[in-house]
């Protein structure tokens, strides 16, 4: 009598079979799903014993296997990438794709020191003014800014409480009509030239001193303006002797605090966090013989852990003037600590092979070879 095959064969797997359906339409897939299930059945014991497994429970487990060597991998790959993945598009796959960092994260952030500043950023610079009063030295921003334009609070970044610049009160450096200029031109023997000479080239230095008279000259014979924020009441210095307007740069403080501001955030369509980032299931055909191999291990656990839960729904079957022990548990035991075992030896490449770890190992091996290069004899050349 024919013992009982409990595989039926390689070309028995068709589309569906799975219970997912994932990998069904890959040839590769389809090709190794059998030859894996006639290797998992031979190491489990077939066909010197029985191994209580249907075809069913074998591909099962080779499409898990294949999974979660994908999830492992795409885990540790938005871990490396996450940093420049974010704000883009989550209809972009780039699983099997390299990844180029970029600056963008660097740039963002100056962005908001650069709001600060006063020098860019992705907040408006609003403009606002208020009218001063003679005689009144305190005003309450309070009361003041009440009719600006703004969701909340606003900040004040710049008062326009200033003379005009000395450089606009500053005589044209280029023309001969200064105090003291007409008469170089005449020292130099150009004064009677015909045409009359229209400029004297000065140097730079000139037109610093200068200004820097103009701006002495106004601090110490003229009152200096200036003003105090202390507590939202702004003082003006001196009192104003006649009604005028200050001018003044703000942000409002909502705008300023949305950490939802920038073009990517807010939306739902870009990438935001682990959630959302668009590393899908790996083709089983563009996996390597390396990872081929784990996923078979990985898979054979798996069997094995199935095996051990069939096998334990009776601890022991009666037998002819005796009973006989299944070994259930023990095939339990020793599928989770191989795939803990499996899941940690992956984990553990996949960080060697991390970013930062290829940096510091090519670091490392620029300074092994420059050293090495130093040992070198070099040769002298004697002209």
């Amino acid at each position: 009598m024919a013992q009982e095959v409990i595989w039926a064969g390689s070309s028995s797997f068709s589309s569906g079979d799975t219970p997912w359906g994932l990998y069904d339409s890959d040839s590769d897939f389809t090709s190794d799903v059998d030859k894996f299930a006639d290797w998992c059945a031979r190491r489990l014991g077939y066909p010197i014993m029985s191994v209580e497994l249907q075809s069913g429970s074998f591909y099962a487990c080779f499409e898990e296997s294949v999974s979660e060597y994908s999830a492992q991998v795409n885990q540790f790959n938005i871990k490396d990438n996450l940093l420049h993945l974010t704000g883009q598009a989550t209809g972009s796959n780039v699983t099997h794709k390299r990844v180029t960092p970029t600056l963008g994260r660097s740039v963002f952030l100056s962005k908001q020191y650069g709001t600060e500043a006063g020098v860019g950023g992705d907040v408006d610079i609003k403009k606002g003014s208020f009218s001063l009063t003679t005689g009144v030295q305190e005003y309450d921003l309070n009361s003041l800014f009440a009719d600006v334009s703004a969701s909340g609070a606003i900040e004040v970044k710049r008062v326009y409480f200033e003379g005009t610049p000395a450089m606009q009160r500053f005589f044209d450096p280029y023309a001969t009509t200064g105090y003291g200029t007409i008469n170089m031109v005449q020292g130099f023997g150009f004064g009677n030239q015909s045409p009359a000479v229209s400029f004297t080239l000065m140097p730079l230095f000139e037109d610093l001193l200068r200004v820097q008279a103009i701006e002495l000259n106004d601090s110490i014979r003229k009152s200096t303006h200036s003003f105090t924020l202390t507590n939202n009441k702004i003082r003006i210095f001196p009192d104003p002797t006649g009604d005028s307007t200050m001018y003044f740069d703000y942000v409002d403080t909502a705008e300023r605090d949305n950490p939802l501001i920038s073009e990517y955030s807010g939306s739902s369509d870009v990438v935001s966090d682990y959630s959302n980032v668009p590393y899908d299931n790996m083709q089983y055909a563009f996996i390597n013989d390396v990872g081929k191999q784990w996923i078979r291990k990985y898979g054979l656990a798996l069997c094995k852990e199935l095996l051990g839960i069939i096998r334990s729904k009776y601890g022991t079957i009666p037998i002819p003037n005796s009973d006989t022990t299944l070994d259930g548990d023990t095939l339990r035991s020793e599928a989770s600590a191989e795939k803990e075992v499996l899941v940690s030896q992956l984990r553990e490449i996949l960080e060697q092979m991390s970013r930062k770890a290829l940096l510091e190992a090519d670091k490392d091996e620029a300074e092994f070879l420059n050293e090495k290069l130093n040992k070198v004899p070099i040769p002298i050349f004697i002209g």
